[in-house]
């Protein structure tokens, strides 16, 4: 029989040209690791590492928050979320921060390019609200509870919440105290 390339091909090499090993083929005895190829870099990473992935950080990202800070700064911005206490985006932030919002500012570390937020500790340091650096947009986001990446939010003191309930009122004595505990260790921090 003759093959596309023209040249003389046996039947029975013709059937296991294609012929894809499987898992429980004895014959192979090759084990296939899979790599994959890091978009941010040239070289190729096993996927079966458990090494931590390096995260890209800008050189304005301080003061960083620690995994406890994290957590409990995600905490309250879920909490906050639900009571409407929380302005996403710059645009957003910059606009509460101008009309003299208090509360906090929580940023991302790996916005790119630098110049998106650069101006946003200025402002947090000219009104005296305190504000603080987590790794990822991704988490901030998630936090918000968006599937879209956050460059930074705000939480503020009162929320746009107009119901007198007695839910919301504690849950918003709740965020202040949370809110208040996560200024305290910000301010270590800087």
């Amino acid at each position: 029989m003759i093959g596309i390339s023209g040249k003389q091909i046996e039947p029975d090499q013709r059937k296991d040209r294609w012929k894809v090993p499987h898992k429980s083929d004895k014959s192979s005895s090759k084990s296939v690791s899979v790599a994959t190829k890091d978009p941010k870099s040239s070289s190729l990473s096993n996927t079966s590492s458990s090494k931590p992935k390096a995260l890209n950080l800008s050189p304005i990202s301080v003061p960083l928050a620690d995994d406890k800070l994290r957590k409990k700064l995600f905490k309250v911005v879920k909490k906050a979320n639900r009571q409407k206490q929380i302005k996403r985006g710059v645009k957003e932030v910059v606009k509460g921060l101008r009309k003299g919002g208090k509360g906090i500012v929580i940023i991302a570390g790996n916005v790119w390019p630098i110049d998106v937020i650069s101006h946003v500790p200025i402002l947090c340091e000219d009104n005296s609200v305190p504000f603080v650096f987590v790794n990822t947009k991704e988490e901030l986001g998630h936090a918000v509870n968006t599937r879209r990446p956050t460059s930074c939010i705000m939480v503020s003191s009162s929320g746009k919440n107009k119901q007198t309930s007695s839910d919301s009122k504690d849950d918003s004595k709740e965020i202040k105290k949370y809110l208040d505990e996560c200024i305290e260790q910000i301010t270590s921090l800087s």
